[in-house]
């Protein structure tokens, strides 16, 4: 399996509508003006290492995650760099694009644009940043505002870079109107989706996400299961669900057939972010079992 949509930081420090977010231990975290539960309770210190993450992934056989980032968290290029260097074969990482120019992307293999928090949110005005993508060979992830507000800029900016990998976050913003529209972006060769965050979005329903299931069969009937990616958006939703919740709703559901689960747990990732060959996970037995 391979995990789209995932978040590591040595130290948070970000900015959510101007006001500050930073580590208050025990996992929480000021979040501008409130205070909220970041990660688990058992990150007292705050620090979201790729060694916490990787236990998570051993325990739940996830062999590779792909690193992006959010503004929310800070910057964190310099610490995925160290990580990619450090675990090439389990991760792919992104560089932060942060309206100030494209960023460095030296030891990185994408950038990732907060398309739903940008000051100037026409896409258009920030195609350096695709461009340069294209250029070097990199994928670009994005979370786009909600609904179709930017969907006309991506399919232009997809268009003139039909060679850019492009995938779009938390499943096109699934539980708001207008959300297929960009899926229907996936109809295009070079743009996929990714539904990190999707437990989120129908926090409201709960385990075992029933309607969350049913999106990724519509979102499957728009543009096809081999443009499906799954993703956990770890830490923040662990603060809800296990991490082998994230996902083995999806595995349980008799909505999609066993090859469409291998398409959307690994087949596509794979291909889009250009992983290599995955180590063997044995299966550990938990002590509940």
């Amino acid at each position: 399996m391979i995990d789209a949509h995932a978040h590591l930081w040595l130290k948070q420090h970000g900015k959510v509508d101007g006001l500050p977010v930073y580590d208050l231990g025990g996992g929480r975290s000021r979040f501008g003006r409130e205070i909220r539960q970041m990660l688990p309770p058992a990150m007292t210190d705050g620090i979201n290492s790729a060694e916490r993450f990787l236990a998570h992934m051993d325990f739940s056989r996830v062999g590779g995650a792909v690193i992006t980032q959010e503004y929310i968290d800070g910057n964190q290029d310099d610490y995925l760099r160290k990580v990619r260097e450090t675990w090439p074969d389990r991760f792919r990482v992104c560089a932060l694009y942060e309206e100030n120019g494209v960023p460095d992307t030296e030891g990185m293999d994408g950038i990732k644009i907060c398309g739903g928090r940008l000051k100037d949110p026409d896409l258009l005005r920030h195609a350096a940043v695709f461009e340069a993508a294209d250029r070097r060979g990199l994928f670009l992830g994005i979370d786009m505002a909600d609904g179709e507000a930017q969907t006309g800029a991506l399919r232009e900016l997809a268009g003139a870079y039909p060679g850019l990998r492009i995938a779009v976050g938390h499943f096109g913003m699934v539980t708001r109107p207008g959300w297929e529209e960009q899926i229907r972006l996936a109809c295009l060769p070079n743009v996929y989706i990714e539904s990190g965050g999707i437990t989120w979005l129908f926090n409201a329903e709960y385990y075992p996400y029933p309607s969350a299931v049913r999106a990724i069969r519509t979102a499957a009937e728009i543009c096809g299961m081999h443009k499906l990616m799954w993703g956990s958006d770890y830490p923040r939703t662990m603060t809800a669900i296990t991490y082998r919740m994230s996902w083995d709703f999806i595995e349980k559901s008799p909505l999609l057939t066993e090859e469409e689960k291998q398409r959307f747990f690994h087949e596509n990732a794979a291909a889009f972010y250009r992983f290599g060959p995955l180590p063997e996970l044995p299966v550990i037995r938990h002590m509940a079992e």
